[in-house]
């Protein structure tokens, strides 16, 4: 990894160096060697992780983001890590924690969690030429489908375990979407826009490798038309889950309502309603430190991991949603603001956080889980801090 850290020294802002030079040696740091449960030497999360050492999650395919396009051969090992742990009805489990010399499931077998991968994939084909890799992925990603189709289908759209069974199965653990709500099966925004993302892979893999792409572009439309229709508030100028559009006492500004104007399922319009009203908006989620989880002006903001404080991946994904709608400026603001933010954390604390302050203040001040022993958040943790893959992507947006 000696390019990604020469590399590290070239990007963004000169004060922001030390901060990237430092997460691209972590990335080496956290190289374990290979087991029997892995193809290849895997990279865990981060070695201050609460749960370290510990390999998988969305987690995994931020690293695999932030590695590329310097790290290409050990990005393709990490997805085909990755991807080998998918069972035979296309199910993909959570984090797994290594314990004495073999890997445990930290969540029930039945949680999944955001499958993103199909962008991972074709980062590691665009930095590598590796076109074939679509061709060896692409039955993959049809299992998965089926999986998602058969077990989170739920109405037109489909849903997380959060509201089924408390199960952080979406990512985003304690969130506050689910406070005030009986345990049910309806659409979730997330679950949505994320199996819309699948549908969207799928009809260009399809293509790609001479298969017919129409069923999946068909699919994608109609769960791209459900979202627009149905989850799309104009009170808010953002998308909720299906029971809290038009329900005042049970609609959250919680920063998940991204997903389908990141996703590209938004009209041009409702786009530039998330982007204006809401992510550029201080007293929504465009906070010192950007993006915050929970809205600032929501009752149910607090300083405590997914309810409030900002993380970098979902940074990232936000800026990369409004790069979809050509919206450069937006972009480059909100990847900029958490890059400083996160530079002058490291110059005083000599870490990378599992997320942040959203107002800038003192790390040890922020929550986890108080009914765990781990209630401030890991350092040294890799799995939500693509922060190499921000700064050059703030490098390409330009002046």
């Amino acid at each position: 990894m000696e390019l990604l850290k020469q590399n590290a020294a070239r990007l963004g802002k000169k004060e922001w160096r030390p901060f990237l030079v430092y997460v691209a040696a972590l990335h080496e740091r956290s190289v374990q060697p290979a087991t029997a449960a892995l193809p290849h030497p895997w990279e865990e999360i981060g070695p201050g992780y609460c749960y370290a050492p510990a390999f998988g999650h969305w987690d995994i395919l931020h690293a695999v983001l932030d590695v590329l396009p310097d790290c290409p051969d050990h990005a393709r090992r990490q997805l085909e890590n990755y991807l080998s742990l998918m069972s035979a009805d296309g199910m993909l489990p959570g984090v797994l924690a290594f314990r004495d010399g073999r890997f445990r499931i930290k969540q029930p077998y039945i949680c999944t969690h955001p499958p993103l991968w199909p962008y991972a994939v074709e980062a590691y084909v665009d930095a590598s030429g590796d076109t074939g890799f679509i061709g060896h992925v692409f039955p993959l990603l049809e299992r998965q489908i089926g999986w998602f189709e058969r077990n989170r289908k739920a109405g037109e759209g489909f849903y997380y375990l959060d509201i089924a069974s408390h199960f952080w199965e979406s990512g985003v653990d304690e969130g506050v979407r689910f406070d005030d709500l009986a345990k049910a099966i309806l659409p979730c925004v997330d679950a949505t826009a994320h199996v819309y993302i699948l549908y969207e892979h799928a009809a260009k893999w399809a293509l790609r490798t001479g298969r017919p792409g129409a069923p999946f572009a068909v699919e994608a439309e109609r769960l791209g038309a459900f979202m627009r229709t149905r989850l799309f508030d104009p009170a808010t100028g953002f998308f909720h889950d299906a029971w809290a559009v038009g329900a005042p006492a049970l609609r959250r500004l919680a920063l998940e309502g991204m997903w389908p104007m990141v996703a590209g399922a938004a009209d041009p319009a409702q786009a530039g309603r998330v982007i204006d009203e809401n992510l550029l908006a201080p007293e929504r989620f465009f906070t010192a430190h950007p993006l915050a989880t929970v809205a600032v002006a929501d009752p149910k903001f607090e300083l405590r991991m997914w309810r409030g404080p900002a993380w970098n991946s979902m940074t990232y994904w936000a800026a990369r949603g409004c790069l979809r709608y050509n919206r450069r400026d937006a972009a480059r603001r909100i990847l900029e603001r958490a890059l400083d933010s996160s530079a002058r954390v490291f110059a005083a604390t000599g870490t990378v956080w599992e997320f942040y302050h959203p107002q800038g203040g003192d790390q040890l001040t922020v929550r986890r889980k108080p009914q765990t022993p781990f209630n401030t958040p890991s350092r040294d943790y890799l799995g939500h801090n693509p922060v190499l893959a921000m700064a050059r992507l703030w490098d390409a947006l330009g002046a």
